[in-house]
């Protein structure tokens, strides 16, 4: 079974965030120049919550606030699930199907090395059983 460390190891261990002082138009010009569907709200190194497009949808659009004006801490989700390198893809999408997310920050110790998505689980899940089929097929027909 694969692991979140072998998805960071593909995928690389680069982190988008924003302060939680930082607006929400910050926030949302930095997912669309990254095409992410959220970004972490980190202060001096501790992850303080996250923002998604669903914060947004919910908690700005919904109330009627300024996105030029508001605050991220107005708008983030604070209570973030996370996962550990050495966990596998089938635990991240049990966690990621159970709260209904679709980013995990990845910590190691108590430091942050990445985040990975339901992008990132699905396409290592696909890769994973495309090599079983072909280890099967091969089997099957006795090519080795």
């Amino acid at each position: 079974m694969k692991t979140v460390y072998e998805i960071l190891q593909k995928k690389g261990d680069e982190v988008w965030a924003v302060g939680p002082s930082d607006t929400i138009y910050s926030a949302l010009e930095l997912m669309q120049a990254k095409n992410t569907g959220a970004v972490l709200v980190v202060e001096s190194d501790i992850l303080l919550g996250i923002f998604s497009e669903r914060d947004y949808a919910r908690r700005v659009v919904l109330e009627g606030k300024a996105s030029r004006t508001t605050a991220v801490r107005e708008a983030m989700t604070t209570r973030v699930a996370y996962v550990r390198p050495h966990q596998t893809i089938e635990e991240c999408m049990a966690l990621m199907t159970d709260k209904r997310i679709r980013h995990l920050p990845v910590f190691e110790g108590e430091k942050l090395i990445g985040v990975i998505s339901i992008g990132d689980v699905v396409r290592s899940k696909i890769s994973e059983q495309e090599f079983i089929i072909e280890q099967l097929e091969n089997y099957i027909t006795g090519y080795r």
